[in-house]
């Protein structure tokens, strides 16, 4: 059987750690080549050596993808390196750390959650789609959330999510009789750096406690992985999901549905 992602070249942003780099790594033992995108050069250059222990051969470009010159030179090396994008997961984005759920959340919390989480999705996809379109071919998947269903996360943090699924489906529309998937993942609550609350200082125990508290919310009480959320990007990454454009993949073990 081969490889569900051979011959592909993807791009991950925000995969230096969390999902986008179970992602990454997801995809190299898939055989895709894969260029990292991040902030972070030394947890980027992490990921790439995964990649590489993983079989396949990667790329790091270290930058704000929320700035479309970045997210250009992003897919310009992606083409030069590697010789196209065949895929490009959005993943990039940052949790809203105010404890309130903020309908008066401050003016520069909004602006950073709206352009690190939305607009980085509008500038790579941007950057991106021309190149597929020219192939005739091409796979994109959003990181939305079920904030964008659900009252979690803050106010600010689910605009920008719910926006993703919105422009997910507008896009998905917009290219689909030439040859481009756009779909969407939503995880719910997932063991991360993010929301473990280690990102926050916490200590382990008091992280677990978290953890523990998210859990007893879900129906299948527990929280989810990284992994998870990884097999479904790689699901609609794939060619298995061929026929799939326009759709928000829910990763939450029910709770959006309690």
């Amino acid at each position: 059987m081969s490889a569900r992602l051979e011959h592909k070249v993807a791009i991950v942003t925000g995969a230096a750690s969390g999902f986008g780099r179970a992602t990454a790594i997801r995809f190299a033992r898939e055989r895709a080549r894969v260029v990292v995108v991040d902030l972070d050069e030394q947890r980027g250059s992490e990921t790439i050596e995964e990649v590489c222990a993983a079989g396949s051969t990667g790329r790091l470009v270290v930058g704000d993808v929320s700035a479309l010159d970045v997210a250009r030179r992003v897919v310009g090396e992606a083409v030069e390196q590697f010789g196209g994008v065949d895929v490009l997961v959005n993943n990039a984005g940052i949790a809203q750390d105010d404890a309130r759920d903020t309908w008066d959340a401050a003016e520069d919390t909004w602006d950073q959650l709206l352009r690190v989480n939305l607009r980085s999705v509008y500038a790579c996809s941007r950057a991106a789609i021309p190149v597929m379109l020219a192939a005739g071919t091409g796979a994109i998947v959003n990181v939305a959330s079920i904030a964008a269903s659900v009252c979690t996360g803050g106010a600010a943090y689910a605009a920008a999510k719910g926006a993703i699924v919105s422009y997910t489906r507008h896009v998905a529309r917009e290219v689909a009789s030439r040859g481009v998937r756009v779909n969407c993942v939503s995880p719910g609550f997932m063991r991360t750096p993010m929301t473990t609350g280690e990102r926050l200082g916490l200590d382990e125990a008091q992280q677990e406690e978290r953890m523990l508290a998210f859990g007893q919310r879900v129906p299948m009480h527990r929280t989810g992985s990284i992994d998870d959320v990884a097999d479904a990007i790689l699901f609609l990454a794939s060619e298995e999901a061929g026929y799939i454009t326009g759709q928000e993949l829910i990763v939450d073990g029910g709770y959006v549905v309690r």
